[in-house]
This record gives structure tokens, sequence and C-alpha cells, in this order.
């Protein structure tokens, strides 16, 4: 089989087709076809050799990504949660299956310290894999692990929102596309930032209420504050980081959610938490979430026919160019790799 692989010095133009061979599942494993894998930020620090849960040292050989979709080619002995030709979604944390997150569960994420799903054929633990939506493509399911996870778990499981509450998306890549979806599903008033008006027009074609171009207006919490009567929005999803918090610590509402979930603009100008006890409001890290909450979401998706965005496809054997795509902000959505 062919797989791709990243070591010191890292970098996208690092990244190797290498031939490998066909791996064998053992006790309770399963093997699966990978047919597409999708790009998360993540996956674009970790071919740099800066993610952080355990760096990457120079002797670190790296099998990229972690969300994919593949049909599954064999069961070890043990296997109960699937039959082989089984279409399957790879779970971000491999451990995580119910409740809430502790280090031995945020320890099991793909793609390292556990080999991902950047190859051909990969084996995984019967508990890391959930079957998936039927009416999905392969390219569609490959993106919903990481960023679908992510929107879904700071909407509906950390946020205590009711319908009309008001939402902020940051930005127009994978989560918070899925997080306009999600909570346009849900009856939320949604408001999305951009730096592209033509993004923003494909955001609006999507449900969303409210449209700000932060690169026209960089006080952007201006406008927020002005489509909610003063009031403030109850949940922004954060992915801006340092360079973005102070705004959304102007437009957020008293009592309201702030989901931390990138870095994306860079560290910015030192936090002061003075403003966060101002107006009591919460300000949350968000890591992906369990398989239960997972399942939860395809029934959720299922439901109501919620179509992830793909919006760049490449052979598996092109990554550096989709690396690159990503890194110059180019997508709407997500980038896709199909084997």
């Amino acid at each position: 089989m062919r797989a791709l692989n990243v070591a010191a010095p890292w970098g996208p133009n690092a990244i190797k087709v290498v031939d490998l061979p066909d791996p064998k599942p053992g006790h309770g494993q399963v093997l699966v076809r990978m047919k597409a894998v999708s790009l998360n930020y993540r996956d674009l620090l970790m071919v740099n050799g800066m993610y952080g849960r355990g760096a990457a040292s120079t002797n670190d050989v790296i099998t990229p990504f972690s969300d994919g979709c593949g049909v599954v080619e064999a069961v070890g002995e043990g296997v109960t949660r699937f039959v082989v030709g089984d279409r399957v979604a790879t779970l971000f944390f491999q451990n995580w299956v119910s409740g809430p997150p502790t280090v031995e569960k945020l320890m099991s994420a793909l793609g390292f310290p556990i080999p991902g799903a950047g190859s051909e054929l990969q084996v995984f633990s019967q508990e890391g894999l959930s079957k998936v939506p039927a009416f999905l493509t392969d390219h569609q399911v490959a993106t919903l692990p990481c960023a679908a996870l992510t929107a879904w778990r700071g909407v509906f499981q950390d946020a205590r929102l009711d319908p009309g509450d008001t939402v902020v998306l940051q930005g127009t890549g994978g989560v918070s596309i899925f997080g306009l979806q999600f909570a346009h599903a849900a009856g939320y008033r949604t408001i999305v930032t951009s730096s592209s008006d033509e993004k923003l027009g494909r955001a609006q074609a999507l449900g969303a209420d409210h449209l700000v171009n932060y690169r026209t207006t960089p006080a952007w919490s201006g406008p927020v504050r002005a489509a909610t009567g003063g009031r403030g929005a109850d949940f922004i999803m954060e992915v801006g980081g340092g360079g973005t918090i102070h705004e959304s610590m102007k437009a957020i509402k008293v009592g309201g959610h702030i989901a931390v979930i990138g870095v994306v603009a860079g560290a910015g100008e030192p936090f002061n938490p003075a403003t966060l006890i101002g107006n009591s409001a919460r300000l949350q890290g968000l890591s992906v979430g369990s398989r239960d909450m997972f399942e939860a979401m395809c029934r959720a998706i299922e439901l109501h026919r919620i179509e992830p965005v793909v919006d760049k496809v490449f052979p598996f054997t092109e990554a550096p160019a989709a690396f690159a795509a990503m890194a110059g902000g180019e997508h709407f959505g997500k980038i896709v790799l199909e084997f």
C-alpha cells in the first residue's frame, strides 16, 4: 500500500508517498481502505513539526490526518461493531467514547501520537470508528470527525442556547461553516465574519443572517452589537485566538459563551482577564468531542440533510498543494484529499 509520511526537517514539501506492507487487523481492530481524508489547521501545524501535545522530535515519522472516510476491508477477532463492507469515519480521539475529556482520552488523537488516516489502508480500533449517513459522499464524510464535531460540541454541548439566540462564526473555514449550518438548522440568528465579500456571499446562501467584512470593519464587535440591539452575541466561535479575542470580548453579551477552538490569527495582544470578569462571560477551550457526540451529530445531519461544504479536492499524492491552498486561505469550507 501507499502512505503519506512526513519527518524532519518538516513542512508540506517534506511529505513523501512511501510504499509500506499492507497492515492486518489484530484483536478488536478493523482494517479500513481509505477513500478520502480532509485537512484541518491542526494538520498544517503537524506537518510543520509544531503540533503540541507532545511535540514531534527529529526522530519522529508521522502519518498525518485524523479525518477520513473509508470502507471496512477486514475485521480482527472480537470485533462486534462492524462487518466487511461498512462505510465508516475515523474518530479524531480514538479512545474518547463518552463522558468528559481526560488526559488519557485526549492523548489518543489520530495523526500524532497515533498514526493517522493518510494511507490507502489503515488499522484502527473498533472503538475509534463510526458508521456514517448513507446520503453523504465519501468526500463529505471525511470532513466530519474534527471540524463538524468541534462545531457541534461548541454550539450544542457546551453552550446553553435557545432558538433565536445569536451565534457569531469567525471566518469561513471548516468549523465555522459547519457552525453556520448547525446554527441555521437550530433556528439561531447567525453572524459571519470574513475578509472576503465573495465568501460572505456564499455564507449568506447557506443561511447567514448578518455579514461583516473584518478587513473593512476591523472593529467587527460594533456590527454585532448593532445587529443584537446592543445586547451582544450569545455565542462566539473563536477561531482567531489572540488576534481576535479582544473583539470577541467586546461582542459577547453579559453571561455569553466564547468557544476557543483555534489560533489562526496569531498571538495578538495580551489578554486582560478583567474584561472576562466584567461581563461574566464564559471562555472555554474546545478540542473536538467524543464518539457519543459524533453519533448524535450524524443523526441530526441525516434528519436535516445537512451537506458538508467541500470546496477543493486533490489527489492524496498532491498533499503539498492542498496544504498550500489551506495556508493561503483559498478555501470556503473544507479541503479534501481523495485516494
